[in-house]
């Protein structure tokens, strides 16, 4: 199983300013900058600073804490697998105001994206989330304290095939900018263990 390394890391697009290192990636956001595909809005924004290290495994699961100073609406940090500009998985925190935020997730899938939410407290300043991984199949989690995980989604990425890239994101989608931290890096055996409830589905000629 390959081990988070911070020299594995490669840029999809740079923030402002950032610091690297094994202990804490910090990266200063950019406004203006955002990952968003057609669905509802309609347009496609795809300029957010993304940060990612290749997996070949079929099977495995990628953890990330994440602290942030977020003040201003759509400011968003946290976990993604960006594949291309079309095909990408996302989960963060989205600062909506003074009273609350959205934690949620984003599956995008040949183009479209999907948003899944739901609101929290706006004095929540960290979160965890891990990604697992199982052949084309994923799930996200989030926890507050990083030993208890709750699921957020699971979904089919079509292009989700051999290696694949993980990593982090911060953006803001408007006119502002702030600081976001990431520390407790790891790439870990599969945490989803394989569906023990019902079977499969017999094909039939």
């Amino acid at each position: 199983m390959k081990t988070f390394n911070s020299k594995d890391l490669v840029w999809t697009r740079q923030p402002k300013s950032y610091a690297i290192s094994d202990q804490e990636i910090v990266i200063e956001t950019l406004p203006h900058t955002d990952l968003w595909q057609r669905t509802y809005y309609h347009f496609q924004n795809d300029n957010a600073p993304v940060l990612q290290m290749t997996i070949e495994e079929d099977y495995f699961s990628f953890v990330v804490k994440t602290s942030f100073d977020s003040k201003h609406r759509f400011d968003q940090c946290g976990l993604v697998m960006y594949l291309d500009s079309e095909n990408w998985l996302k989960a963060s925190i989205e600062y909506e105001n003074e009273d609350f935020q959205h934690l949620g997730s984003v599956a995008t899938n040949q183009g479209y994206s999907d948003w899944a939410t739901t609101e929290i407290d706006a004095s929540i300043k960290e979160m965890w989330y891990r990604l697992s991984r199982r052949g084309n199949d994923f799930r996200l989690e989030c926890s507050q304290d990083g030993q208890s995980f709750k699921q957020m989604r699971i979904c089919h990425m079509v292009k989700a095939k051999g290696p694949i890239q993980c990593g982090i994101y911060a953006c803001s989608p408007e006119d502002s900018s702030f600081t976001a931290r990431f520390t407790d890096l790891e790439v870990l055996e599969c945490q989803w263990p394989s569906h023990d409830g019902q079977a499969p589905d017999e094909v039939t000629e």
